[in-house]
């Protein structure tokens, strides 16, 4: 199946769930990413429930804090 992954497309079993997507993906720090699938927030405790399909667009989002 092909799913669009940070901008870009790539190729994955169907099947693979989010948690295994980070996995392969090589997200850094993941216990702190938000992750949203066609742009809908993934809950954090959804990761091992939530099964990718065909076509979906995935972004791996890091929240940071600082400034003035």
């Amino acid at each position: 199946m092909t799913i669009t992954v940070a901008g870009e497309k790539k190729e994955y079993i169907e099947g693979i769930t989010l948690a295994e997507l980070i996995v392969e993906e090589d997200v850094e720090n993941p216990e702190y990413v938000t992750v949203s699938i066609n742009d809908e927030f993934v809950a954090s405790d959804a990761k091992d429930s939530t099964v990718i399909k065909d076509g979906d667009t995935i972004e791996f989002l890091y929240f940071m804090g600082g400034g003035r």
